[in-house]
């Protein structure tokens, strides 16, 4: 927009107190979802162990791409 998003910006982080603002990064759409999912897993059991799987999943992934960094970097 005509101010590049600061407007978004301030307009976020000057909330007044009583509305809390849950704000993800832009185009942060998978960081938004978990961030939907965890509030909703607060009162639905079966969405919170689909995100204990999903948290699982991603420390796997983590740690795969870890090992290959890890093996590329030995190779240099």
């Amino acid at each position: 927009g005509a101010l590049d998003g600061l407007d978004a910006l301030l307009a976020t982080v000057q909330m007044p107190a009583g509305l809390p603002v849950a704000t993800v990064a832009l185009n942060g759409a998978k960081n938004a979802a978990i961030l939907a999912a965890q509030l909703l897993a607060m009162t639905d059991e079966r969405i919170a162990q689909l995100l204990r799987q999903a948290r699982t999943q991603m420390k796997a992934d983590i740690a795969q791409k870890d090992e290959a960094i890890v093996r590329e970097l030995e190779h240099l």
